[in-house]
Order: structure tokens, then sequence, then C-alpha cells
């Protein structure tokens, strides 16, 4: 269900993965008007996970799909949805206020759900040589490292897990971990330990990583003889890296409003409030022993029961009633059957569940859009017309002009009068990428996404041309933040504009610029290459800075 925000809610939930859906689920259930905003994909890092076998009553399956039942199940219950990122909280009264860049929102109660980002380690050669040979996300990199040497740095659940999926594009996996053995669960580990493409080094550390523009040589030291070793390929070929060295708390948004302990994780109670009533966190956030999908549930629900009793008490208190949700009343009579089983498709690319977003968005476009596509002698191409074709089918506001075109077929947004207004996407828009390119139909067409004042008055004084070039992968779920933001100052001044490019269909972009991680860009020319999200802000800096 889409989000009606500058309205009240009885909960607002900051974070879709497992602990924020399940909070919504509880929450829905009980008639709560709940809004869940997430800045990136629903499920969180979970969704990463290729397989999940421990989630209690569920047969192996990714994390991915599992997320996607729980997403279903809170909207059945009449949850909303809100792609956006939180900007800042504040308390006014009894009610908090939660700021997004697409807008603003009031509720009785908030939940931080927000999770954690990997750390990095600080050795000589990380920054350096980040996006160019050492990564951080096995699901997005992975298959730029196809058949080169990869050393996994970490001993945790993720190295384990991780290098294993490595093994399908890499030619050896060597796992180097500083403890006597590897810190999860044996039977996780298991498998690193008996692949024959592993090899695992304990009481290890590296010490640097060198080269030139991509990684040459790797060095690590023995922990317990102090004996040093250098890695160098031969003929003189690169290899790549992966740090996964566990996470960073996302409490950011809670500094100096909520307690932290030293590591940055929020201190709660036995019912997952924090020290400032109304506010509560579930998850990765947390204070906790063990961060499983199974734990961030549990929180979830902890917290979602305390919040509905909380959200009456102030509601009562207050006189203030959040706006009823009509679907609440009829969610108690779904017969569930318990199979979890996906919404039908329609015909066509299309899911119901993917044009019910584009109703949404399609609803509130202001000004006709022509989606231009340029086809080639690409396969693709038929694919790319079906897809813009159908899009237009649903709604009189998008219209299809074919254009010729060589190499990898692309759509360009233009507006009614042909002028192109900014975002061209070259490839296919789909996977992590569909609701990014959604997005920018709303923004181009539309007063569109909410940004705030101060960067909103830095766009409008961009008065040179820049254009931004973005190579993405369609599995990545950083991806789509960094597009959005773009996307969103080019549709703000046509002196800014946005191509973005599926790097699996460009090969050659790849090899000109030694990309081995995703999202990589560059403003204007090649001098200068940048890696990983980035929001509207930082966008701006790196522009005035030109």
């Amino acid at each position: 269900m889409a989000a009606e925000l500058n309205e009240l809610y009885d909960a607002v939930v900051i974070g879709g993965g497992p602990a924020g859906l399940t909070a919504a689920i509880y929450l829905a259930r009980a008639c709560c008007r709940v809004l869940v905003v997430e800045k990136e994909t629903f499920g969180g890092q979970i969704a990463l996970t290729a397989e999940v076998v421990n989630y209690p009553g569920s047969d192996p399956t990714s994390g991915a799909d599992l997320t996607a039942k729980m997403h279903r199940q809170a909207e059945r219950f009449g949850a909303e949805f809100l792609l956006a990122e939180v900007d800042s909280l504040e308390k006014k009264g009894e009610t908090w206020h939660v700021h997004t860049s697409r807008g603003d929102c009031e509720a009785f109660t908030v939940l931080l759900a927000t999770g954690a980002h990997p750390r990095r380690l600080g050795f000589p050669g990380e920054q350096e040589f980040r996006g160019h040979g050492v990564a951080y996300c096995a699901t997005c990199d992975g298959e730029f490292f196809t058949g080169k040497d990869v050393f996994v740095i970490g001993g945790g659940f993720a190295a384990a897990e991780e290098s294993v999926f490595l093994t399908k594009y890499a030619k050896h996996v060597t796992i180097l971990v500083r403890e006597e053995d590897f810190t999860c669960a044996p039977v996780t580990a298991q498998p690193a330990k008996e692949h024959e493409k592993i090899s695992i080094l304990f009481r290890t550390e590296v010490e640097s990583v060198e080269g030139d523009v991509l990684p040459r040589k790797i060095t690590w030291k023995n922990l317990a003889t102090g004996e040093r070793t250098a890695f160098t390929p031969e003929g003189g070929d690169s290899f790549g890296v992966f740090v996964f060295a566990g996470y960073e708390p996302s409490t950011s948004l809670v500094k100096g409003i909520a307690e932290l302990d030293e590591h940055g994780y929020i201190v709660t109670d036995r019912h997952q409030q924090t020290t400032v009533e109304g506010l509560y966190a579930a998850g990765d956030v947390c204070i906790k022993p063990l961060r499983q999908v199974v734990t961030a549930t549990g929180d979830g629900a902890v917290a979602a029961t305390e919040m509905e009793k909380y959200a009456e008490k102030i509601a009562k208190r207050t006189g203030r009633k959040a706006k009823s949700n009509v679907r609440c009343s009829a969610c108690h009579r779904v017969k569930d059957t318990g199979k979890g089983e996906p919404m039908p498709s329609a015909s066509g690319p299309f899911t119901l569940e993917m044009k019910k977003q584009l109703a949404t968005v399609f609803e509130r476009m202001e000004r006709p859009l022509r989606l231009e596509v340029a086809l080639s002698d690409d396969p693709r191409s038929s694919e790319l017309l079906d897809f813009m074709t159908q899009l237009a089918k649903m709604t009189g506001k998008l219209s299809v002009e074919i254009t010729g075109g060589t190499g990898v077929p692309n759509v360009r947004l233009c507006n009614a009068d042909g002028s192109w207004a900014g975002i061209a996407f070259h490839g296919i828009p789909g996977g992590h990428e569909f609701t990014s390119f959604v997005l920018g139909l709303y923004n181009a067409s539309s007063a569109g996404q909410k940004v705030n004042e101060e960067d909103r008055k830095r766009i409008e004084a961009i008065d040179e041309i820049f254009h931004i070039t973005i190579l993405v992968s369609l599995s990545c779920t950083m991806c789509p933040e960094l597009v959005t933001s773009a996307e969103r100052i080019a549709t703000l001044n046509p002196n800014v504009r946005t191509d973005i490019y599926d790097l699996a269909l460009f090969p050659e972009i790849k090899a000109k610029y030694n990309i081995m991680s995703v999202p990589c860009f560059f403003i204007n020319d090649d001098r200068d290459m940048h890696f990983g999200k980035k929001s509207i802000s930082q966008l701006l800096d790196l522009i005035e800075k030109m």
C-alpha cells in the first residue's frame, strides 16, 4: 500500500529488513496505521543471502524470497510502504516528526530497524583499490572476478558463506582468518572447510594490497609465527579481495537522541524501547549476542506489541487518532493458505504487485513523457521494447517512440516536446533498477520526490553542463540510491544529465576503467572514478568541487 505523507501514523518503522517487516506485520494486524520507510530495497542484508536453511518452519530458501513473503504479508494486513531516506527525527510534545527525502510525517511511535553496514579494516591498499579489486558484496561484485584468485578477509558467518558463493566465479578462494577457527557456527563453516576450491589460513591477517590500477600483490602475516607471505598471480594478473569483517550499526539518526553503547549500538530495555519514550529499536542496531534473521524477527515482534500499547496510550492522552486504514478491518478475514505463495503474475513483464506500484506513480504524474527506445540488432531490443510498450499501455501519460541505435538498446526519458528529460538507461531496467526507473518517471513528470530546501537551492544554482555516468549491476542493492539521487538532480536542472549503464552488458567499459565493483560513476570525464551509494547532498558536494 502506498504511503500518504504529512499525516499521522500510529507507528513509523525505519528499515525494511526482517525486524522492520515483522513489526509491520504485528502492528498492521493489530489495526495500527503503520508506515515502513526503506531507503534502498525491502529485505535488508539477508536479501543478499543465497540460501537460508535455519529459519524455523521454512524449507531452504533465499533471503530475498523469505523477506518478499514478509513484505507481502505485511501489505496484506494493511501496512504502508515508502522508498525514501529518513533525514532526521525529532520529538515534539507527544509525537515524533519523521523527515524523509520524500516528505514528512508524524507518529506516536518510531521503530529504528536500520541494520548495519560493512566494516572496513583500514589496511594499506584497501581504500586505494576499492572498486578496482577490493569489494564488500559478493552478490554485487563476484562475477567481476571470474577466473581470478580471490582472497576473503574475515572469519564470521558472512566470510564462510560468501567464500563458497565466490567459488562460482573464482579460480581459487583463500580465506584469511585472524582467529584459530571460524567464529560462526561449525555447520556454517563446514562447507567452506570442505570445498576443493577454498584454502583457509587461520591466525592470519592481511598486511597490505599493492599494485598499479589493479591489485598485483597481497601480503599477509601469520600471527603465531610472525612469518610474512606475499602472493603475486602468475603472468602479472590481478586478483580480488573481499572484506567481510563484520558490520557497524546504522544509528546516526538517533545519535544525541537515544543512548548508544561504546560501539554505537542502541541501548534498549526488554521491550525494545530505547532510553527515550516512544522510540524503539530492533534487529542488528541493538546490543545482542546473536545477529540472525530469527532474532531480528523476534525483536520486531516484541517491539511492535509494546508500540501498539504506547500508541494507544498517547492517542487517548492527546485526543488524536491516526486515520483508520480501511484494509485493516478486512485483513482478518483473508484466508491464509500457509503456503506463502507469491501474488499471481499478470500477462507481460509485470506482476500484479508491480502494477499496483506503477498505478500509484501514474496517478501522480502531472505531465506526459515520451519513452524514446533506441533499438539495434541486439536480441535484447525486443525485450526492452516490450517492457516500455507494456508500461505505456497502463497509462495515457506515456508514449513510446522507436529510434535507430547501435550496440546495446537503451531508453531515454523525454518530455512531450521531444526534449531530453535528462535520464537514460542503457540496457533493461530490471532487478533493483526497476524501482529507480519508476521513480525517474515520477520525478521527470511532476513535482516529484521532496528535496530539502538547501539541496534544492544548490541544484538550481548549477549553471554549467554536468554529465553523470553511472555503472550498475541489476543485482546490487546499493546502486538504486545513487541512481535516484543523480536522476533527481537531473530532473530539477536541465544542465545535469544522467546516463545509467547495466555494466554486465558493457564489457568494454569495465575493461577500460578496470571496474571491479558497483555502483561506480564519474562526472563529465574519467579523471576521477567514484564508488558507492551517494545521497543528493553528497553528489552535489562532488559537482561543486569540479
